[in-house]
């Protein structure tokens, strides 16, 4: 495979990983009093503050994944944040349909994971910073 075509593939993967997340964080964002009531409701402490917690991670993290920037860090915080709210939100063994959310949260840590491990690729601004650097 050449490094094109890697690196190409590189940012397909990025974004596709990341749709779902942009998404989830502009409706949080533009509906702010029912995601409050949906994360009180899980029984998640300091609602308000895990909201921007939430809007942040979801936004900027994979904005910053989306272009590469600080993909390592990136990624490391949204393996963290899919965990957490696979185990606050989803964790309900006697419902299949969350439990069905609980382990794509679990399989999008794994693949976040994977990004940590190898980095953004050629097409990404960290790429980019490291040819000036």
């Amino acid at each position: 495979m050449t490094t094109q075509t890697s690196s190409a593939l590189q940012l397909l993967g990025r974004v596709l990983m990341v749709i779902i997340f942009l998404l989830s964080g502009w409706n949080k964002f533009t509906g702010h009093e029912a995601a409050v009531g949906y994360i009180a409701k899980n029984g998640i402490p300091m609602p308000e503050m895990a909201y921007w917690v939430a809007v942040a991670v979801e936004l900027l993290g994979s904005l910053a994944i989306l272009i590469g920037f600080q993909m390592r860090a990136a990624s490391l915080v949204v393996v963290l944040y899919c965990l957490a709210t696979a185990l606050m939100v989803h964790y309900h063994p006697d419902d299949r349909g969350q439990m069905v959310h609980f382990l794509k949260n679990v399989c999008m840590a794994g693949g976040f994971l994977q990004l940590v491990a190898v980095g953004a690729g050629g097409w990404s601004v960290d790429a980019l910073f490291s040819r000036r650097g």
